[in-house]
């Protein structure tokens, strides 16, 4: 069992990866004006989850944590919103986005359950 620093460094390490993984997938999309919009859309969104998280880390005051944890579960979701945009689209195949979608909902859930118990 970890204790809540070395969790939090491990969700720190791991909402960094995931902004790389966000990265390297809006690479994937087309350069039309529609993709441009999408992949600015979804690169602020994948990316912030994991700076408001280590902001929230450094929170001066309990509300301002909550308020950064609230940020991310909200980034989290709609990250997911636009991978589900483009799969509909038809730009990537679910089996490009499968693992990238399974973090951000594992993500999404965790940030929903430090939401809840703070």
């Amino acid at each position: 069992m970890m204790n809540n620093i070395e969790f939090s460094k491990k969700l720190e390490e791991r909402t960094r990866k995931f902004a790389v993984t966000i990265i390297r997938l809006s690479q994937m999309l087309p350069n039309t004006a529609e993709g441009i919009v999408v992949r600015n859309q979804i690169t602020k969104s994948g990316t912030s989850v994991g700076a408001n998280y280590r902001e929230a880390n450094r929170a001066r005051s309990r509300a301002d944590f909550n308020n950064k944890i609230k940020i991310c579960e909200s980034e989290a979701s709609e990250t997911q919103y636009w991978m589900e945009v483009i799969i509909e689209v038809g730009w990537l195949s679910w089996e490009k986005i499968k693992i990238a979608h399974e973090e951000c909902s594992e993500l999404l859930a965790i940030f929903t359950s430090i939401g809840k118990n703070k």
